[in-house]
């Protein structure tokens, strides 16, 4: 039988990528895996492998042109490096209201500041915030202003003066940045979504340390409420071909408030995960892999976001 690979690009984790890996091999009648090892890559050197799972390329600039190459010869990503060019929150907002999946209102702002060789001559399209219009926009205080491309909850701040929220622009930065309506929420979950059709929903407190802010057991979703969240999760993976995602939901007055859910490199750690989630992580990746090496990937309908927008009903 000929032996399809599978290649893993990883970061500082070990614990996902190495169960991954003997999952695979454990299992994978055919399919092998193991982690990728590349150097100096000629343009028409073969990509030794049917699938990557890529953890890493987001922040090594070398690996994610080695994916795309990868993508280019006929190498099954995942997730495909071209659909993250839609990986930013004022867009992924955009389009998830108008896939009919609630999300808070969000306003994109021009960056603080920017590279030093962008000269004054290349902004002439672009003014001053107008910062009484963007908070009435979002609700007033208190405001959420955070980066339009990132994740880890890193440089966001929940204002609730003019003061405090001038002073966090103000140390933005380069960053770009958006202002968004703050969620009051009464429940708060975090998803799993694996091959766009399997969601597991776990709480999730944003406030305690990185490694408790899953809490494994009831979610405390009732059934109708439940159905939401896991239709919205798929909606959004696979209008954007997203095979492996977290998605995080504000719950309040009984309406999941999409937050975070563009995340194609997701925090799989079994110190995040717990154990339970992360057994559940893992097998259902190593299934989603062999069949997509034995069976071919699904198209994703990352090019029909007008048609998905039209098939919204009107509410």
């Amino acid at each position: 039988m000929t032996n399809e690979k599978v290649g893993l690009l990883v970061g500082r984790e070990t614990t996902f990528p190495q169960a991954l890996i003997d999952r695979i091999n454990a299992e994978g009648d055919g399919v092998s895996a193991e982690l990728v090892r590349v150097g100096a890559v000629r343009m028409d050197e073969p990509v030794p492998y049917r699938l990557i799972v890529d953890r890493i390329s987001h922040e090594v600039p070398y690996l994610r042109a080695y994916v795309k190459k990868a993508v280019a010869d006929g190498v099954i990503v995942v997730n495909n490096p071209f659909w993250w060019s839609a990986d930013d929150k004022f867009f992924e907002c955009v389009l998830a209201a108008a896939l009919g999946v609630a999300v808070p209102r969000t306003v994109i702002l021009p960056n603080r500041s920017y590279e030093a060789d962008l000269i004054d001559e290349s902004l002439r399209n672009v003014e001053p915030v107008d910062w009484p219009l963007a908070l009435d926009y979002v609700g007033g205080f208190p405001t959420v202003l955070k980066p339009a491309i990132g994740g880890g909850w890193k440089n966001v701040t929940i204002a609730r003066t003019m003061d405090e929220l001038q002073r966090a622009y103000d140390e933005s930065g380069h960053l770009l940045m958006i202002l968004q309506e703050f969620i009051a929420y009464e429940n708060y979950v975090r998803c799993v979504a694996i091959a766009r059709k399997h969601v597991l929903i776990s709480k999730y407190e944003p406030a305690n340390d990185h490694f408790n802010r899953y809490v494994t057991g009831d979610p405390g979703l009732a059934p109708s409420l439940r159905g939401r969240v896991e239709r919205d999760c798929l909606t959004l993976c696979r209008a954007l071909g997203y095979d492996m995602n977290t998605i995080e939901f504000a719950i309040r007055d009984g309406i999941p408030y999409a937050i975070d859910f563009l995340n194609p490199a997701p925090d799989f750690d079994i110190s995040s995960l717990k154990e339970e989630y992360f057994e559940w992580v893992v097998r259902q990746m190593a299934t989603m892999v062999m069949q997509y090496v034995t069976q071919g990937q699904p198209e994703p309908a990352a090019l029909r976001w007008q048609d998905l927008m039209n098939e919204v009903p009107v509410v």
